[in-house]
């Protein structure tokens, strides 16, 4: 039987024994997580996989970098529920590959921001932010007011489709279709509206 001194001065038996308590402990947390429908299951009949548009600015907000300053994951603190609406559930992000959750919060928390704004103050809100938010210090993003180009979006559509989005066949081979005589501004938008509607507000 071995002593806690001896494990502490072998290197091998510390290396072994971390190991083993943290696939433990990873089992023990993730495996349950896989059979609880609160986390596989969408919360409700509204949360829907992405359309091409909303994906393709999806891919935008990844690609320019919004999670480094907004978070999208409301807390059940009434702080945070007071502000931003009601807090996040696992229900909402089934669809979403990876999730973009985050914590930074240099700008607001964006889950419940769809519908809370019109088409156009978000339009002009990313085009230069201080026309609509005098005090806020988010960049423009005025490059985007250009065509989008996802010229593979039907096959992202069909790889989220290998693990678990049940996109149809009709979707993925529309998708192109759908991103036609679009911009980047308005996938990016597309994208914002929809983000955290599947929940009713608490403002």
């Amino acid at each position: 039987m071995l002593t806690h001194e001896q494990i502490e001065k072998s290197n091998t038996w510390m290396i072994i024994l971390t190991l083993l308590a943290v696939i433990w402990g990873g089992l023990v947390e993730i495996v349950p997580l896989f059979f609880q429908t609160s986390t596989t299951k969408p919360v409700n009949e509204l949360v829907k996989p992405y359309d091409a548009l909303r994906l393709a600015g999806r891919e935008i907000y990844i690609r320019e970098g919004c999670y480094n300053c907004h978070s999208q994951m409301i807390r059940p603190f009434r702080a945070e529920t007071e502000r931003y609406g009601h807090y996040s559930v696992a229900g909402e992000f089934v669809y979403d590959h990876p999730f973009q959750w985050g914590s930074k919060r240099t700008g607001p928390d964006l889950q419940r921001v769809g519908g809370r704004y019109s088409d156009q103050w978000h339009r002009i809100h990313l085009l230069n932010p201080r026309d609509v938010v005098p005090e806020s210090n988010m960049p423009g993003y005025y490059w985007l007011d250009r065509p989008v180009k996802e010229p593979n979006i039907g096959a992202k559509m069909a790889a989220l489709r290998v693990v678990g989005v049940p996109y149809t066949d009709k979707e993925i081979a529309d998708a192109p279709a759908a991103l036609k005589d679009k911009t980047e501004l308005d996938a990016l938008i597309a994208y914002l509206q929809g983000l955290g509607t599947a929940l009713k507000q608490t403002r």
